[in-house]
């Protein structure tokens, strides 16, 4: 085999490689973003696995232990498209209506960490974790937006930035 053959080959390999590795880092990277509805609707398929969901923050249900750093709270399903957010009057109506919804479907959420000082009733919360077996979505971020600090309407949760608006 000519040495020309050889570099060719192992060019080839190289570039398998790098493909994989971008593949495989891409696919564990990868984030499904959800509505609570959507989540509960496909709860086996997604136990376990990396999201992100959106939903409306019932105050009543915040309970934080400063001691452990445990926030347990609850939110309230949200339609995740802008076009349906506006149609429906806008973020802060939708958010209160989903809070003052006794049908709506609800979700426990845990995180550890400080209490954000945005968590209060009807604030949206874009979460980023796993959902337990128990049924309850443990957080590894919570992002809080409050409407009546700001005009726009749903962010583009799937590329918000955490450091907008982390807490």
């Amino acid at each position: 085999m000519s040495n020309r053959n050889k570099f060719l080959i192992g060019a080839f390999f190289i570039a398998a490689a790098v493909v994989y590795l971008i593949f495989s880092a891409t696919k564990a990277s990868a984030q499904y973003f959800l509505t609570v509805n959507e989540l509960l609707a496909r709860k086996s398929e997604f136990v376990g696995k990396n999201v992100r969901i959106s939903g409306a923050v019932l105050g009543k249900t915040i309970h934080y232990d400063p001691q452990t750093l445990e926030l347990r709270f609850t939110i309230a399903h949200v339609p995740g498209d802008n076009k349906v957010v506006e149609a429906q009057g806008g973020l802060e109506k939708v958010l209160h209506e989903a809070v003052n919804d006794p049908n709506r479907a609800h979700l426990d959420v845990v995180y550890h960490g400080p209490r954000p000082d945005l968590l209060k009733n009807e604030a949206q919360a874009i979460i980023t974790g796993h959902l337990g077996n128990d049924g309850v979505f443990y957080a590894d971020e919570l992002l809080l937006k409050c409407p009546s600090h700001y005009e726009d309407a749903v962010p583009n949760q799937a590329q918000s930035s955490p450091s907008n608006n982390n807490q």
